[in-house]
């Protein structure tokens, strides 16, 4: 089945071209299924980008998915268009007033990691996402710092400052690969990288429930599983395009910013030559794991949703 999107959205027409199944709202409503529910509460600054990014993962499966984008209430952005996020996204405030509820939620990095969490603009109100989550959503992935003030939040684990930013493409280990959400996952593979802070290992492992299910020698814990709170938490970004990390690069370059060239990114490390995508498939195993491990666990009834799972293995 497809991902159900409104065909106005930019993301419609560029995973249409991909050649990934995506159904407007008027053939998703004549299927006889209950449609998997997601929310993605955006932080990103490029939305556009990172809701086309996360539509193409999740639309990658065999179920008709249902897509709601959402964002801080109070906090305005200033990279995309204001007529864009009045048409599509709607207020965390309005969603949870009406009481809703979701198989899944997505909460992505945002661009503040120098900052400590209580002094973010929105800090409150995320507070209040994360509180709701456990009453209004079957299963969290928390992105990059989206993941760090999850786990930070619901834990007190704290994120680090680097010295240098961990930036590139880094060889990553599978360490439970039992785990349900790493089928098909090679033993090594590759992930883009792009953060100034670090979770440590220890302070995770010191931490009752807490899994790590991928990680990495050169940057640490990747993708972290907390079956208390129905979340994972993954610190890295197999969500990105193949030029993402290329379009931070020129970026900074352009600004005077000083920055390393991303490791293992370029062939043969020269920025004049086009990146390769090496993560592209693993991305797609992970986040179509991850919807069809709700698909497995969800309750039928929506209501149920925050108040049992009916997962078959239980």
């Amino acid at each position: 089945m497809p991902i159900k999107l409104p065909s106005t959205l930019p993301a419609y027409a560029v995973l249409k071209r991909e050649g990934v199944m995506v159904m407007g709202a008027d053939a998703a409503d004549k299927q006889d299924i209950r449609p998997l529910r997601v929310g993605l509460l955006n932080l990103m600054p490029k939305k556009i980008q990172t809701e086309t990014q996360f539509a193409r993962l999740i639309g990658a499966t065999p179920l008709q998915v249902e897509l709601s984008l959402i964002r801080m209430t109070d906090h305005a952005t200033r990279n995309t268009a204001a007529e864009h996020m009045e048409e599509f996204y709607r207020p965390f405030a309005e969603v949870a007033a009406t009481g809703e509820k979701f198989d899944g939620l997505i909460i992505t990095g945002a661009p503040i990691e120098h900052l400590d969490f209580a002094d973010v603009t929105y800090w409150d109100e995320l507070q209040q996402v994360f509180d709701w989550t456990q009453s209004h959503v079957h299963s969290t992935f928390g992105v990059c710092w989206g993941g760090m003030a999850m786990i930070n939040y619901f834990h007190g684990v704290e994120k680090h400052m680097l010295d240098a930013k961990a930036f590139g493409c880094f060889r990553h280990q599978v360490l439970q690969p039992a785990s349900p959400y790493l089928r098909g996952f090679s033993d090594d593979f590759i992930i883009p990288v792009s953060r100034w802070t670090e979770m440590r290992q220890p302070e995770i492992d010191a931490v009752p429930g807490l899994v790590t299910l991928l990680g990495s020698d050169d940057v640490g814990p990747c993708l972290v599983e907390d079956r208390t709170h129905r979340a994972l938490y993954i610190f890295n970004h197999f969500e990105y395009d193949s030029d993402t990390l290329k379009q931070e690069y020129d970026r900074d370059v352009a600004q005077g910013t000083p920055i390393n060239v991303p490791m293992n990114y370029y062939p043969e490390n020269d920025p004049s030559r086009a990146p390769q995508n090496r993560w592209r498939s693993h991305a797609h195993l992970l986040y179509s794991n991850w919807v069809s491990e709700m698909y497995l666990t969800t309750p039928f009834d929506m209501a149920e949703i925050g108040q049992r799972s009916t997962d078959w293995r239980e």
